[in-house]
């Protein structure tokens, strides 16, 4: 019975030090990574001039957060994982949501056409475009931004009753803020509240969003970041026709990383949210090694820096592309990157994350600085992060 004794007490122990050296393991491993993580933001910021740059990262659910340098330079604010950033067209992923949203509380069906949701353009050219052309940029080629004349909602349906497509829908991919802004005003409209309402009110709260915001309200204006543009110049968003759907949201690393997270299944959320959420994912069509999914672009996982930097490229958005439609559509897939950037005046965005992994990142800055410095940044965390167990 001694000897039973002993050698129990000897397995306790043996146990108790190999879990105290993977705690050990685990925390110079996340020193490591904190150290990357701070080099390569100072280098960015020292390069692209850079004030303000928050980064959160997500390890299957564990948040972690990298503030670094001001919000703005005239009051010296730090940058916190509070601090609202303009995010740009990442903007268009919440706005993909909300559509799938609607379309899973029997509210629209993204088959269908403009004309079903407004009667005013039955019969015209863009009728014949569907909610998922909107979707995915494969509407038939419409510009980055609307013509500068167009100041109102009327001169806004001149235009899309006018439109004459420079390719039939679903051929072309053509990254343009016109559709995408019209697939936010259809799924608020199908919802029966304007596009703002539908997202402050409804869909922010219900993926606990606290911080989330079309209009920052007065008493969150201590925490909204100020934008720099190329000329180092104070500038923050004027929201135009459309604008408010297409890129118009502000939020902070700390909303955005949880946004992430809802994405992968990590966040607890309404099983309603969770399928909306989940249709985002699905894959409509090819280019290249990128599949336009519902506004994210996604990669079979691993994938080369090169493949993300040619994805992300002035090419794709700018240029328009000749795509390959995925009969039937590829259902959410887990081994995969999935990203969007996202751009004001004055602020840079990048989001990207791998379900199978549970690993996601946002980097916001308060500049807009090259969207390649943003995904090799974002490539080179998540690759270190990937390699570790959480």
């Amino acid at each position: 019975m001694r000897l039973a004794g002993k050698l129990a007490t000897k397995f306790l122990l043996l146990v108790f030090c190999a879990c105290v050296s993977r705690l050990a393991l685990a925390q110079a491993e996340q020193k490591d990574i904190d150290r990357l993580v701070e080099d390569a933001a100072h280098a960015v910021m020292s390069q692209y001039k850079v004030d303000g740059l928050a980064i959160a990262t997500t390890v299957g659910g564990k948040q972690r957060f990298y503030n670094y340098g001001v919000a703005s330079r005239e009051t010296q604010q730090r940058v916190s994982s509070d601090t609202l950033f303009e995010i740009g067209s990442i903007s268009k992923t919440i706005t993909a949501t909300l559509a799938t949203y609607a379309q899973v509380t029997g509210k629209l069906l993204l088959t269908d056409s403009v004309g079903m949701y407004l009667p005013e353009l039955k019969g015209s050219q863009f009728d014949r475009v569907t909610l998922i052309n909107l979707a995915t940029h494969t509407a038939g080629g419409f510009p980055l931004q609307f013509p500068e004349y167009i100041k109102n909602t009327e001169q806004m349906m001149a235009y899309f009753k006018g439109w004459q497509p420079t390719f039939a829908p679903g051929t072309h991919r053509t990254y343009a803020n016109p559709s995408v802004g019209m697939l936010g005003l259809i799924a608020a409209k199908s919802m029966n509240m304007p596009f703002e309402t539908a997202l402050e009110q409804s869909l922010f709260p219900e993926l606990g969003m606290p911080d989330s915001f079309i209009n920052v309200p007065s008493r969150k204006m201590s925490l909204y970041a100020q934008g720099y543009d190329k000329k180092d110049n104070p500038v923050r968003l004027n929201l135009g026709i459309l604008g408010a759907e297409a890129y118009g949201v502000k939020t902070s690393s700390k909303d955005l990383i949880h946004f992430i997270e809802a994405n992968m299944g990590l966040a607890q959320t309404s099983p309603a949210l969770e399928r909306a959420l989940a249709a985002t994912h699905t894959g409509y069509f090819e280019l290249g090694p990128m599949t336009q999914d519902l506004i994210w672009e996604q990669y079979q996982y691993p994938v080369t820096l090169n493949a993300l930097l040619g994805g992300n490229s002035d090419k794709l958005a700018y240029e328009s592309n000749a795509v390959t439609t995925l009969s039937p559509p590829r259902l959410p897939q887990q081994l995969v990157w999935i990203n969007k950037t996202g751009s004001t005046n004055g602020f840079g965005a990048y989001v990207a994350f791998v379900p199978a992994k549970h690993l996601g990142i946002v980097i916001l800055a308060n500049k807009n600085f090259p969207n390649e410095a943003r995904v090799r940044l974002a490539h080179r965390i998540l690759t270190e992060l990937g390699a570790v167990k959480p």
